[in-house]
């Protein structure tokens, strides 16, 4: 049974993403509701205590979002009026959003290419200044960046490395997880991510300062929790910083560790078929498509299946076209610069090579259970829309 149902199946025949609800994912959410304890609690802990071990990362914090975890992490660091954080335009809002809402500025570093769409490690040193508190690095997709570049520059400057690893459960560089190379690692499970909980996100670190900073920020700054007065562990608290509500409730942690068994193996599928897509598509017709030879040493997650279409295709046409088959398409991402909200903000630097891709980026179904004749069928539909175009 698919999530969304027929609803979802009358409107695209081929959907961007899917995942399947099954009888465990409901005996897990059923059993969460069931107990009685809703808010956070003993399956929060189990959680973080799994996904700790997944990723090899020393703390792993529970939150309410992947944004959330962007935010308390650059807190953490420390982030804040007259700071600067540099991080790519090619990259979701939320990342530059939590950078101002620290009070810091963001300034935008280029991409690597048309075929790496992961932030140019070249372009970041020249970004870098006497005010950058921290970089975010996202590894676009799911495909590892130069992490081990970026770590050096940072490093060397004694500057905060935060990874923005929502795409990238599971992705890996040289046996290290994704996430837990930079100081902080920030994840989302949003229902269209690779670990899917509807809205979730954790935060990784190595850094125990760092950990009880984020668990004292996610509930209000207090000492201690409802769940531990609950058991009789504590009786009052102290209010140690001025914090905010970002838990994550016990429904979705039970959802997470069901969901947490099956990352790997659902990774593998999202591989095998993003390897398809590039097979049928990459140099075909002047189609691009990143990442089509992985890099040694890196495991991808392939969140995204993204094809850069040739310069002065018209992608609203394409889309249109792909449509009509029933085939659903998003752009992945408007690059962060060229919103109403960031005219002006941080120092204006050329960004030519994310230009080159902005209008042209296209991307494709890719979930788990996609067949391989869907991703034949998308690819053709592809091919002919651009040749039409």
């Amino acid at each position: 049974m698919n999530a969304a149902g027929s609803i979802r199946d009358t409107i695209w025949a081929i959907p961007l993403s899917d995942f399947t609800v099954d009888e465990e994912l409901r005996r897990a959410a059923g059993d969460a509701v069931a107990s009685g304890w809703w808010s956070m609690g003993p399956n929060v802990a189990a959680f973080e205590e799994a996904f700790a071990e997944f990723t090899g990362a020393r703390n792993a914090v529970a939150l309410a979002s992947g944004t959330a975890a962007l935010h308390l992490g650059l807190a953490a660091c420390g982030c804040g009026p007259g700071d600067e954080v540099v991080l790519p335009s090619l990259n979701f809002v939320a990342a530059a959003n939590m950078i101002r809402q620290t009070g810091a500025t963001p300034v935008f570093c280029d991409i690597a290419g048309r075929r790496d769409l992961n932030l140019d490690p070249d372009d970041l040193e020249t970004a870098l200044t006497p005010r950058t508190k921290a970089i975010v690095v996202l590894h676009y997709g799911g495909f590892p960046c130069d992490i081990g570049r970026v770590k050096a520059l940072a490093d060397d400057r004694g500057i905060a490395l935060v990874e923005d690893a929502a795409h990238a459960p599971g992705a890996s560089v040289d046996g290290s997880s994704c996430g837990s190379i930079g100081r902080i690692g920030c994840f989302s499970f949003f229902a269209n991510k690779n670990l899917p909980l509807g809205e979730g996100g954790m935060l990784v670190t190595g850094d125990d300062d760092v950990a009880d900073l984020v668990r004292s920020l996610r509930s209000h700054g207090m000492t201690t929790l409802t769940w531990d007065r609950h058991r009789g562990h504590a009786h009052s608290y102290d209010v140690v910083a001025p914090g905010l509500n970002y838990r994550l409730d016990e429904i979705r942690a039970a959802i997470g560790l069901v969901q947490l068994e099956r990352l790997e193996e659902r990774n593998k599928a999202r591989r095998r078929l993003y390897r398809r897509y590039a097979q049928l598509l990459d140099g075909s017709d002047g189609i691009a498509v990143p990442f089509a030879t992985e890099s040694p040493g890196t495991c991808s997650a392939c969140h995204l299946a993204v094809a850069v279409l040739p310069e002065g295709v018209d992608r609203a046409s394409v889309r249109a076209a792909l449509g009509r088959e029933g085939i659903q398409t998003s752009v992945h991402y408007p690059p962060i610069h060229r919103f109403s909200a960031y005219a002006g903000i941080g120092p204006a630097r050329p960004l030519p090579l994310t230009e080159s891709v902005a209008d042209g980026l296209l991307t494709l179904p890719l979930y788990p259970t996609l067949g391989e004749d869907q991703v034949e069928c998308v690819a053709e539909a592809v091919r002919a829309a651009v040749a039409a175009s």
